[in-house]
């Protein structure tokens, strides 16, 4: 076996005599590192038993990340397709993130410039007004041009909110579901699938100064029994029906929901904001055979670079995937303006306190954020080998308990081949935010390596041979 490609990534001010020096480059080996037979202990084991598929790593496309996008493009073409292959890229060999899995609203969400529906006329309930060109046009500009980029893009689309006209409130922020629109909201949302797979958002979450809507688990199961047949007789049986799409802390939900409706609910997403990420392991433990999503949580302005990467990497990018999620996204892909009145993501002394995984400036640049490089290093470490190929799977990693080890957290993926001949790909993300740099052995199949895995994150590629 041997290790083919190694990718590294160093902290930024933590602790100070290790700066970004490297940020997403890959290391040229003057050898290849070769496993070799051993029976002594290893740092990082490592067992071919394969757990669930990763389905990708990316944020979500909203109207005012879209717009700042339209205008990069206006201003620098260049450096907007420039930034579409860094973000976007699948080749396995591209300097590129790698972005496969895409969150798009449904309508206005906290990050529009407007309140809007695709059907704001009240009491359309014949949805004779429905317009899914009401959104921005250059949402769907901006997506046709990542497209163009990445076949193989996944896109998750989730309503914030119904019109306001099924809710009690008459507005689309805030508000509660009324139960007698179940079959019209479903209609509503069949149309929406005209242009987006459709995934439900955020049920308990109400909010007045954004798009929001609070329903019951109830309410959510009698939308989804009148959506699914839908789907299917209207050729969209291929696309999945996700629910509940709110925080760890609320997981009762998400199983009532499945509980009551496991016919029709493919699976569920979960958000950060509350609760812990093992609260993933209770929905998996009774529901081991629905889909399980990561699909929302904001890096803030303000904080320290590196221990940004730190978090996001352990918590999010390798732990939401151990406790059994087969994707993890963060909040904005690219900034952009604040709902006016919204909450969500107050203006601080810092600016906006919801910081994007890019931030595109008004003079034709944009800036790459410490998220953009731990997406970078997850996502690397699952994308197919070969066209048409599949993702990579998790499989089974430990870390043996050590002074040396105590902060170093392992992700390991198989990657299966398209070719039976070709050798299976596996690939190690690796965090090392110890003050020991190494070398850790590396162990699998009664072989063993020695790298000197640096403080920061590295994403590790070997084949069989």
């Amino acid at each position: 076996m041997h290790a083919i490609c190694i990718c590294i990534l160093s902290g930024l001010q933590w602790p100070n005599k290790y700066p970004t020096y490297r940020l997403f480059a890959p290391v040229d080996l003057v050898q290849p590192l070769i496993f070799k037979d051993s029976s002594s202990a290893a740092d990082i084991t490592v067992e071919d038993k394969a757990y669930q598929t990763v389905k990708g790593f990316g944020a979500s496309l909203t109207d005012s990340g879209a717009q700042s996008l339209s205008q990069l493009k206006q201003k620098n073409p260049t450096a907007y397709s420039e930034l579409l292959k860094k973000l976007f890229d699948p080749s396995f060999n591209a300097s590129s993130a790698g972005i496969t899995y895409l969150r798009v609203p449904l309508g206005a969400s906290d990050f529009s410039h407007t309140s809007y529906s695709y059907d704001d006329a009240p009491g359309d309930t014949a949805l004779k007004n429905f317009n899914i060109d009401i959104a921005p046009p250059y949402v769907f500009e901006v997506l046709n041009d990542i497209q163009d980029i990445n076949n193989i893009l996944k896109v998750h689309v989730v309503p914030w909110s119904p019109p306001g006209w099924m809710k009690d409130s008459n507005k689309v922020n805030g508000g509660n579901f009324k139960s007698d629109m179940a079959t019209v909201y479903a209609q509503y949302l069949l149309k929406a699938l005209q242009g987006f797979e459709s995934k439900g958002n955020e049920p308990r979450n109400t909010n007045p100064s954004l798009p929001s809507c609070k329903m019951t688990y109830e309410q959510e199961g009698a939308i989804g029994v009148a959506l699914k047949p839908l789907m299917k007789n209207n050729g969209f049986s291929a696309v999945k029906l996700i629910g509940f799409e709110h925080n760890w802390s609320l997981y009762q939900y998400p199983i009532s929901l499945m509980k009551s409706h496991s016919d029709v609910f493919d699976g569920v997403a979960f958000h950060c904001y509350g609760g812990k990420v093992a609260f993933q392991d209770d929905f998996f433990k009774t529901f081991p055979n629905k889909d399980l999503y990561f699909t929302e949580c904001t890096g803030m302005d303000g904080t320290d670079w590196w221990d940004d990467v730190l978090w996001q990497t352990e918590h999010l990018f390798q732990a939401t995937i151990q406790h059994h999620s087969q994707t993890a996204l963060m909040w904005q892909l690219i900034s952009g303006e604040e709902l006016p009145g919204s909450n969500s993501c107050y203006k601080g002394k810092k600016g906006n306190a919801c910081r994007a995984v890019v931030t595109v400036n008004s003079d034709g640049t944009y800036k790459l954020n410490q998220e953009y490089y731990a997406i970078a290093h997850a996502a690397r470490a699952v994308l197919p080998r070969d066209t048409g190929g599949s993702f990579g799977q998790l499989i089974n990693s430990t870390v043996a308990p050590g002074p040396n080890t105590v902060n170093v957290t392992v992700n390991a993926y198989k990657t299966t081949r398209v070719n039976a001949q070709d050798p299976t790909m596996y690939s190690l993300h690796v965090l090392n935010y110890n003050m020991h740099k190494g070398p850790y052995t590396v162990k699998f199949q009664d072989k063993q390596l020695s790298y000197s895995f640096p403080v920061g994150v590295s994403t590790l590629h070997f084949t069989e041979v």
